[in-house]
């Protein structure tokens, strides 16, 4: 079968609150996917918030069969162009559908999202060793960057009485 035989029975959309129990389902496959431990209700918790308090954007690739991928769109903003943009913190697919054309649906609903949207551009990380989504994305015209360096720091809560 074809790539664009199976995608074409798959529809990608917002999800929705009747959404919030599959959708948890693949974010806590997600979750495990980069090595963290299962956790279905903080899945389910966590999906449930950003909906509810409209954080973030989730679209969702459903086939006949139910949801078989998602995607997570943060909005946040570009300093240096003084621009609203998304970050696509999450993109996934059930294993059993990878491979037909689901994530490459989810990226371009991503951004036709982000065109309608206003934002100037959409910004991801992924994994250096995932090398199926780096073809992936670059495929479809993301740009990697190789000018800035990305880091990160665990925040702790400070001592009591200390002065920042």
């Amino acid at each position: 079968m074809h790539e664009k035989e199976i995608t074409m029975g798959i529809d990608v959309r917002s999800a929705q609150a009747a959404d919030i129990p599959a959708t948890a389902m693949l974010f806590d496959l997600y979750r495990q996917f980069y090595e963290q431990p299962s956790d279905l209700a903080l899945a389910q918790a966590f999906i449930a918030a950003r909906l509810t308090n409209r954080e973030s954007v989730i679209l969702v690739a459903e086939s006949a069969a139910g949801l078989v991928g998602f995607c997570q769109l943060y909005p946040t903003y570009c300093s240096v162009e003084a621009k609203p943009i998304y970050t696509l913190y999450d993109l996934f697919v059930a294993p059993a559908m990878r491979k037909a054309g689901v994530g490459r649906l989810l990226l371009l609903a991503a951004e036709a999202h982000a065109v309608q949207q206003g934002k100037e551009r959409m910004d991801l990380t992924t994994a250096r060793t995932n090398a199926t989504a780096q073809r992936l994305y670059e495929s479809l015209g993301w740009v990697r960057d190789d000018v800035f360096l990305t880091y990160n720091r665990r925040v702790q809560t400070p001592a009591v009485g200390r002065v920042l």
